[in-house]
């Protein structure tokens, strides 16, 4: 091979790497505690879950987003594309036995996105949560190299928690979108332009709307961490790390009053290498790190009913 020439795998490979870095850093920390397979291969499937979500926000228009997510759709399902960032995808689902209906929800979650967005309840939060979030939660099972139906509902969870998560904190960002997750049934009829930079009055219930979703993202969180065990043991620690980096944005946003409009909230390298440290020589002393639980609690399926994934 010439020098001064990248094979096409070795380009894709290096364009994940840099996209997880740029855009994924809770990832990009907790993704060293892996080994090298599996390492790579969670690199891969972020670049390809970024690609998709670029088709659907970075498109000239709403019309050419649906376009490309709709063809995106098709090259899934015939496993035919000339895109080097989708055929790699493509290649990890072969290689990790990741059905294709898997990654047809995840599109459907973005497709919605190009639609109206006012979340009505939160059963239907949940579903989007689940489309955009669970799904890759599954996906990740088949990069681990698990594939025990029992696994499936827990990393589901955690995938919907770290989405929860998202939507608290960009709540801002997606307002400027003129998007609003918040649910009409905890928030009210209010429109993105008011969620922005909120006037006084509004603040009390933006506080009581944001508690009560982090409070619902606890839950999935618990959920998630209770499902560690099934994962191979090197892997544990790194997605635990993750999870609990993550977590600790909401933590942080709960300290602020739940303030999403005063900037961004980001967890820093010192609290990541505290909450690092902590999981991994506190983790292994409990039962969850080593033994999966019973079963799950179905009650948290109640609105996925029939989603691929779910056991309800």
């Amino acid at each position: 091979m010439n020098s001064g020439t990248l094979s096409p795998s070795l380009t894709v490979s290096s364009s994940a790497e840099e996209t997880l870095a740029a855009n994924g850093r809770s990832f990009y920390w907790a993704r060293h505690f892996l080994g090298e397979t599996h390492a790579s291969r969670a690199t891969r499937l972020y670049a390809l879950c970024r690609h998709l979500d670029d088709l659907a926000d970075e498109s000239s228009s709403p019309e050419s987003a649906r376009d490309n997510l709709l063809s995106t759709s098709n090259a899934i399902r015939t496993g035919v594309t000339s895109d080097p960032a989708l055929r790699d995808g493509i290649d990890l689902m072969h290689e990790c036995r990741i059905s294709p209906e898997i990654i047809l929800e995840l599109i459907q979650g973005l497709l919605s996105d190009l639609d109206l967005v006012r979340t009505p309840d939160e059963a239907a939060l949940l579903r989007y949560s689940y489309r955009v979030a669970g799904t890759v939660g599954i996906m990740m099972c088949g990069v681990l190299d698990v594939h025990d139906p029992l696994a499936y509902p827990h990393a589901m969870d955690l995938g919907i928690a770290m989405q929860l998560t998202n939507i608290c904190r960009d709540i801002a960002e997606d307002a400027g979108m003129n998007r609003r997750y918040l649910p009409t049934t905890i928030l009210g009829d209010i429109e993105p332009p008011q969620l922005l930079l909120p006037g006084e009055n509004l603040r009390p219930l933006l506080w009581r709307s944001v508690s009560q979703l982090l409070d619902l993202a606890d839950r999935y969180y618990a959920s998630g961490e209770c499902g560690i065990a099934y994962l191979p043991l090197r892997a544990r620690a790194g997605i635990l790390v993750a999870a609990r980096v993550y977590r600790a944005i909401g933590s942080r946003l709960r300290r602020r009053e739940c303030d999403y409009w005063s900037g961004r909230v980001v967890v820093g390298s010192r609290q990541k290498a505290r909450i690092t440290a902590c999981t991994l020589f506190c983790a292994p002393l409990q039962r969850f790190f080593w033994r999966p639980p019973s079963k799950h609690d179905s009650s948290l399926h109640e609105s996925l009913r029939g989603m691929p994934g779910t056991k309800t």
